[in-house]
């Protein structure tokens, strides 16, 4: 028990002092972040100088010692809701049930068209698929999940272009409206049971929307509200035939939406529309508009939130704009060789 205490005050020290350079660092990147924002609304140039130069510090000393008496039990890891969970919320906060496609390449010909008409090009539907559930991805595809239903989902991002829970209840509420629409003029071209049926589901469509704008259209608090029983109860509806489409494809929109606003004047290439999908707009459209000279200098560290960097292997270790830009493109590359990516292709 002597050793051990020695250790653990060694371990203690050690990480306090990287904590500390951590926190720094961090906070510095936060720092500039907001600087290159204001610049940026300000209409000034931003310039290498506006981000942090440098790696983050990476923890090298003594490992957390095991203390032997066996007191200290390693915390569980926090439970990371699945789709049975989603479901299950769904029926019992809004009587929903989603229609799941017979198949899935009925889901991809639903996907396709709605992205088409949406004006997202095949090319960046079918590469971002690739990218973001490996060119064999379905529908119902969650993180973690991917290769064995027995794996541990790592977060709930669920789909074509992986949406969050805390997508699910933005977009519901910047574009519920549109899905509404959408389903009541489907449901005018139908009769019988089948109409019957896409006006129950508008009707509970309409109660998720209601819902998600119970909080201000902020995405800190539309994360908490995902995180509640009936907020993953609309994440539910990424399974649906008819409005799972609509999530998936506005997710991608919202980001070609933004990009034009601030004033990018071209098409995004899909990876760099799968840097707005992957790191936030706001980020993404700082990587999309960076010359390429700076790409080379400027760290990945600078777009991201240090939980969300440190869970994300690929920014670590491609850990400059232009490599992260290089590795996402290749993946692309191989993931639409692959069968789901050619269906996909196909159904545009």
């Amino acid at each position: 028990m002597n050793d051990y205490r020695r250790k653990l005050d060694a371990y203690t020290l050690a990480r306090q002092k990287f904590e500390a350079e951590a926190n720094a660092y961090w906070t510095a990147i936060a720092d500039k972040r907001r600087a290159r924002n204001a610049k940026r609304r300000d209409k000034q140039e931003i310039v290498l100088d506006d981000y942090v130069l440098t790696q983050p510090p990476v923890y090298s000393g003594p490992a957390k010692p095991v203390d032997p008496s066996g007191a200290t039990d390693p915390a569980p890891r926090a439970y990371v809701p699945v789709t049975a969970d989603f479901l299950k919320a769904a029926k019992e906060h809004f009587d929903f049930v989603p229609q799941q496609p017979r198949s899935e390449i009925e889901f991809k010909r639903a996907y396709a068209r709605v992205a088409a008409a949406a004006g997202i090009s095949k090319d960046q539907a079918v590469r971002v698929y690739g990218f973001e559930v490996g060119g064999n991805g379905s529908y119902d595809t969650q993180a973690g999940l991917e290769h064995s239903r027995d794996a541990r989902a790592i977060s709930t991002a669920l789909g074509y272009n992986q949406l969050l829970n805390a997508n699910s209840v933005n977009l519901m509420s910047e574009q519920g409206d549109h899905f509404i629409k959408a389903l009541k003029a489907k449901a005018a071209n139908l009769g019988g049971v089948e109409k019957a049926a896409l006006e129950k589901k508008t009707g509970a469509l309409a109660r998720m929307v209601a819902f998600c704008r119970t909080v201000p259209n902020q995405w800190g608090e539309q994360e908490r509200l995902a995180n509640t029983p009936k907020g993953l109860g609309v994440h539910a509806m990424n399974l649906d035939i008819d409005v799972g489409p609509l999530l998936q494809t506005h997710k991608l929109l919202a980001s070609i939406v933004f990009a034009r606003m601030k004033g990018h004047k071209g098409v995004l290439s899909a990876a760099e529309l799968e840097m707005m999908n992957l790191t936030g707009d706001g980020n993404g459209f700082d990587i999309v508009t960076m010359p390429e000279a700076m790409r080379e200098q400027v760290p990945t560290a600078n777009f991201f939130r240090r939980s969300g960097y440190e869970r994300n292997p690929v920014a670590i270790r491609n850990n400059v704009v232009t490599k992260l830009l290089a590795v996402t493109d290749a993946r692309m590359d191989r993931a639409v060789k692959l069968q789901g990516a050619k269906d996909l292709a196909a159904a545009f």
